[in-house]
């Protein structure tokens, strides 16, 4: 699709650029140090399928859920020198324009802008330290079969769900009269953010910027739906993962290199 396509109302199948999808999460992606070890887990985690990319290179893989594009691999965590972590990218018109208004607010830039065919992308963190991505041209997948097969949604946990709110919305066009914006509404304790009519992230606040444990420092947690929570946990223990937490309904995991997750079997957010 042509980046430069009028932006629609509503996504539709084919809708593969981030013109029409202003501010939404839009991918998630694995920075890891060993790219064979992260197949290995996450195909027996959460029986993923992986697909090299020839344009992005050696270092980086997609994973696929029924032949569907879901997330990423990128095994440069060593080369960047950054943290091995999951990541959401979030859809901008302009990753230019992004990064400077990060910085204008008091975040940093980690990576970027760089060119990543079909796109550009950078990898940023918010004024509470958070790191988060943007991306400006195609997706790798229409988006509704993406939020269908992949994330169930991504969380914020940080010191201050409204000032984080602030942030993002001015860096994302959030609540702006672009087209296609996403809608912000305060709801309790919680900031929630709708695409399109769909809710695709929550805020919250509790989080402690100094806080040794990860779990509880400011971050962005992305949750994968699953048929059997039990079953992903035994499997990551496996696999040499670990279980942070685990409920009826939801865990949290670490897998074999230190990346943090939540796997859940609650159909709605």
């Amino acid at each position: 699709m042509n980046h430069d396509a009028t932006p629609s109302s509503r996504p539709e199948t084919g809708v593969l650029s981030t013109h029409s999808l202003c501010g939404a999460p839009c991918w998630v992606s694995l920075t890891s140090r060993d790219l064979e070890a992260a197949e290995e887990f996450y195909h027996a985690v959460l029986g993923w399928d992986w697909r090299s990319t020839p344009k992005l290179g050696e270092h980086f893989r997609i994973a696929l859920v029924d032949g569907a594009p879901v997330a990423g691999i990128a095994a440069v965590a060593c080369m960047w020198q950054m943290a091995v972590a999951w990541t959401p990218y979030f859809a901008v018109p302009s990753a230019d324009a992004a990064v400077s208004r990060v910085q204008e607010r008091g975040g940093t830039t980690a990576v970027g802008p760089i060119s990543l065919p079909p796109g550009r992308a950078a990898l940023l963190a918010d004024r509470d330290g958070a790191t988060f991505g943007i991306w400006e041209g195609e997706l790798f997948t229409d988006w509704e079969t993406w939020r269908k097969a992949a994330p169930t949604f991504i969380r914020l946990h940080t010191r201050d769900a409204f000032d984080a709110a602030m942030f993002y919305g001015e860096v994302l066009d959030w609540a702006s009269d672009r087209p296609g914006c996403c809608e912000v509404r305060y709801e309790g304790e919680e900031v929630v953010l709708r695409s399109h009519g769909e809710v695709v992230a929550r805020i919250e606040s509790g989080a402690l910027e100094e806080a040794p444990d990860p779990t509880i420092r400011p971050h962005w947690q992305i949750h994968f739906r699953v048929a059997d929570v039990a079953a992903c946990a035994r499997a990551a223990e496996c696999h040499g993962g670990s279980v942070l937490r685990e409920g009826a309904e939801e865990a949290v995991l670490r897998d074999a290199d230190g990346a943090q997750f939540t796997v859940t079997s609650r159909r709605e957010i």
